[in-house]
């Protein structure tokens, strides 16, 4: 949702009415900034269970959507109208958790890496031989790699066959293996979506966690965008990362509007850094929305991210790779990273892990 000038201008006079203390009390006012502060971690609070709660529900219907295992497993030509379906339900669990991912990372440290990690982070550790039990590589992407076993670009490819501990992505061939995917992989990942759900409930939610979340996300989009030229991008199979990206910044523009009224109370200071925030998404999103469907821009010939050329550059992958480079930089005036930290700074928030 956007907010436009009028409404800002409306936000800006009630926030500075209510920030007027009654007695020309610093104490009231610090009643004030505190109540503020209350009210945007209330407001994210609830915008966070919401999605842990669609999270918990995509999940649970991932698993639901399975095929009863039989003798030669499932595919995408034996089980089309399931495989279908499991597709489904798994976009709608990847956009409500891309919603929140920069606070899960905060807060469920643990259950974002079983969650969310990528398959090479995983195989670093230790291999993982079976596929579809719920043990080694778990998560959203464990599954996303065997929903598309088929379809799998070549960059990825070429990237993952590479590395040590590797096992090729595969739909379940045998009754045991997609009995181990529907009751194991996919019920673990239901089982720890639930689990979050339920946790973050009794959860006291403080500024620093709720507004970190929002600037991790935003410094992390430039890595979605350069590891997709080693095939290590992050929904690399469905070719979904441009749909989590979208995902990150309407969310972390979402949870800045929870935090607006009490940066807009900061007088004409506050106004100044609201304005540079609010344009600093509206450039990002504006740019993810130019671009058709869910998968990055094709990266162009030769693409080298240390020294691109100025061909490349022109490129709609070039662009949008030079677009994120910047507002993630948080050290270079005028981008969306330096001006979300302006305001943290603004409002006395440690934004910094």
């Amino acid at each position: 949702m956007r907010i436009s000038a009028h409404l800002r201008s409306g936000l800006a006079i009630a926030a500075a009415a209510l920030s007027l203390p009654a007695c020309g009390s610093d104490n009231e006012a610090l009643l004030t900034d505190a109540k503020y502060e209350q009210n945007a971690v209330q407001d994210v609070k609830l915008f966070i269970q919401d999605n842990l709660d669609a999270f918990a529900a995509a999940t649970a219907e991932l698993q639901a959507a399975a095929p009863a295992p039989d003798a030669d497993g499932w595919s995408a030509t034996t089980d089309e109208e399931a495989v279908d379906a499991m597709k489904a339900a798994w976009k709608k669990a990847r956009q409500s958790y891309e919603r929140v991912e920069g606070a899960i990372a905060v807060i469920f440290p643990d259950f974002d890496y079983s969650t969310d990690a990528r398959y090479d982070a995983f195989i670093e550790v230790t291999a993982d031989d079976d596929l579809f039990d719920d043990e080694g590589v778990t998560g959203v992407h464990a599954v996303e790699r065997i929903l598309w076993a088929d379809q799998i670009p070549e960059p990825v490819l070429a990237f993952e066959s590479a590395l040590a501990n590797y096992e090729a992505a595969a739909f379940p061939a045998t009754e045991a293996e997609a009995a181990a995917f529907k009751d194991a992989l996919c019920a673990r990942l239901a089982a720890d979506a639930e689990t979050m759900r339920s946790d973050f409930k009794n959860l006291a939610l403080d500024a620093p966690s709720a507004y970190r979340g929002v600037i991790n996300s935003i410094l992390e989009q430039v890595e979605k965008t350069s590891k997709a030229a080693t095939g290590e991008e992050e929904s690399r199979y469905a070719q979904y990362t441009l749909a989590d990206m979208r995902a990150n910044v309407a969310a972390g523009e979402r949870t800045y509007q929870a935090f607006q009224p009490w940066v807009l109370s900061k007088g004409a200071e506050g106004e100044e850094v609201d304005e540079a925030v609010l344009a600093g998404f509206d450039r990002l999103s504006s740019a993810y929305d130019a671009i058709e469907g869910d998968a990055l821009p094709p990266l162009p010939e030769g693409w080298s991210e240390q020294a691109p050329t100025q061909e490349q550059l022109a490129t709609p992958f070039g662009k949008l790779f030079s677009l994120v480079e910047h507002e993630s930089d948080d050290a270079t005036p005028g981008t969306l990273a330096y001006d979300m930290t302006r305001s943290a700074d603004l409002l006395g928030i440690d934004a910094l892990p």
